[in-house]
């Protein structure tokens, strides 16, 4: 539980400085939020299904590092392609 809370922050953070990062796919604060969230949930879940990151959730210093790191890129990715296609429509 405790690994999914760090994936969904640290993926609100990574959608919004990827939003800072590439204004031109910037979603907004909230948009960049929503989007970093799924992202992060997301990123983190395939990190934990690939064996990459510890899908148990356990509070070592690895399992919180693979977390932040999942969900921060999970976040960005996401935001970044959906920021794309917003773009791609307009």
């Amino acid at each position: 539980m405790e690994a999914l809370i760090i994936n969904l922050i640290s993926g609100a953070a990574g959608g919004n400085l990827t939003g800072k990062l590439f204004e031109n796919l910037s979603l907004g604060t909230l948009g960049n939020s929503i989007a970093g969230i799924l992202g992060g949930g997301l990123g983190g879940k395939l990190l934990g299904m690939a064996g990459i990151a510890t899908a148990t959730g356990g509070l070592d210093v690895a399992s919180i590092v693979g977390s932040i790191a999942g969900g921060g890129v999970g976040g960005g990715v996401l935001m970044a392609i959906i920021g794309l296609i917003k773009k791609a429509m307009a």
